[in-house]
């Protein structure tokens, strides 16, 4: 396939969907474009261009490809277990007003995971609030997230005590979020490419395996954005098959670098 039409595609991703894909590796749009086009039976970018330009089913279609991210509650459980342990707690003991931002949040499994493990802890702390921001750049996954319901599967790691207290099964087999872990979060459209967070003063950010398909730049770029907008002393979490940037490295420290937590350095 011609690399002529490929670049005429990404620039109508660019025009059309507000994708940066400078920020995405070559391969990795080139997979998720040609996937799109198979479904199309299309054998040419000029020909899957034209077909963008002018479909938007199709544009929301390949946004949510290029935007995929597959998840489950309670995802990587030794991270949450750290973050329900000692992470929260101690920030517990020097706040008493918590913000937390899962950035690249999907389908919402992960800030729903963040909201059950505060309202399971949060009888011990009556007098402390959270509140957890949750973005997303693809507007159907958020619908879903705002939405709460899931299939078992998504729900495998947790228990079912857990899934009793804050799931309503319903008669189609779909578990249904109730509405106490709802009133935790805060659902938005946000593009993490802007370079602005959905605010400031936050003690915990997750951005997790949201950037293994971003140029090494825009790695660094996000680190840099986060920094400023954690409180002092707070937490960056990263996917578990994510690294930091030799050139951001500076910005934060070690937490548990196993498990890729790092907080902000104090200046």
């Amino acid at each position: 396939m011609d690399n002529r039409g490929f670049q005429s595609v990404l620039r109508t991703i660019e025009s059309k969907i507000g994708i940066q894909c400078a920020n995405y590796k070559s391969d990795y749009l080139q997979r998720r474009i040609q996937s799109r086009m198979r479904m199309n039976k299309i054998d040419s970018y000029s020909k899957y261009n034209s077909l963008i330009l002018s479909d938007s089913e199709e544009q929301e279609a390949l946004r949510n490809a290029l935007t995929i991210n597959v998840t489950k509650f309670w995802r990587d459980p030794e991270v949450f277990d750290l973050i329900k342990r000692d992470v929260l707690p101690e920030i517990r003991r020097r706040k008493q007003n918590i913000k937390i931002w899962s950035a690249g949040c999907a389908t919402g499994e992960e800030p729903y995971t963040l909201a059950l493990i505060w309202h399971e802890a949060k009888v011990l702390y009556p007098d402390v609030k959270v509140t957890i921001y949750a973005s997303d750049i693809d507007r159907e996954a958020l619908k879903k997230a705002e939405e709460g319901k899931y299939h078992r599967k998504a729900l495998e790691n947790l228990t079912d005590p857990q899934i009793r207290r804050h799931f309503t099964e319903g008669q189609d087999g779909h578990f249904q979020v109730k509405q106490h872990l709802k009133d935790l979060v805060k659902f938005s459209r946000h593009d993490l490419m802007n370079g602005q967070g959905v605010t400031q003063n936050l003690d915990v950010i997750l951005c997790r395996n949201v950037t293994i398909y971003f140029t090494e730049k825009q790695k660094d770029e996000l680190a840099r954005m986060f920094a400023p907008a954690l409180s002092k002393g707070g937490y960056y979490v990263m996917g578990k098959t994510e690294y930091m940037g030799r050139d951001v490295e500076h910005l934060y420290e070690p937490y548990n670098p196993i498990q890729k937590i790092y907080r902000k350095k104090s200046n």
